[in-house]
This record gives C-alpha cells, structure tokens and sequence, in this order.
C-alpha cells in the first residue's frame, strides 16, 4: 500500500530535485574517457620450437569496450572476440611437444 503525499512534502521533493539538478549543471562537466584507436593492441607470438615461426594478430576496436575484431597474420577477421577466447586461440595454436630425451 503506497503512502499518500502531501502537498507539503511534494514542494519540499520538488525543491531537492531542483537543488540537485543545479548542484549539476553549474558543475565541472563530467571527464569522459579519450576515444579509443582504431588499431589496439597487437600481440606478436614467436615460436622458435619449429624454426622461427611469427604469428601477428591486430585487435582493433569494436562495438563493446571489452571486445576486439581480431585479423590473425593479416589475414581472416573475426567479430567481436574477447580477451580470452583470443588468448584460448594462441594457447591452441602451439601444440605440446616432447621434451628432448635426458641421457
């Protein structure tokens, strides 16, 4: 069951809304952060296991914060990956291998 306001206490809410609405527009505007770079990050992976094989992946922006579009050695380009299925995909990427043999 909901209380029935008073005209009293509606003038002393509409009075603190006001309040509040001018505390925030004679203020400092708020700090928004810096728009992001279309190329973000790039993670350079050398695998010196099998000869010295360079894999290059580009994570540029996208539509969400913590998201990229991901282009693997230059090439194919994936939607909206997040960090770890990206770090899931180069941990797949390498495969085990054998230990050299201890005489």
């Amino acid at each position: 069951m909901s209380y029935r306001v008073t005209p009293r206490q509606r003038a002393k809410l509409a009075a603190m809304r006001a309040a509040k609405e001018r505390l925030r527009l004679e203020g400092d505007a708020p700090e928004y952060p810096a728009a992001l770079p279309h190329l973000r990050r790039r993670v350079v992976v050398i695998d010196y296991d099998h000869g010295r094989v360079v894999h290059r992946f580009d994570l540029y922006r996208s539509d969400r914060i913590d998201c990229y579009d991901v282009s693997a050695n230059g090439g194919e380009l994936h939607r909206r990956v997040g960090w770890s299925r990206i770090v899931a995909g180069i941990r797949k990427l390498f495969p085990r291998v054998m230990s050299p043999r201890q005489i």
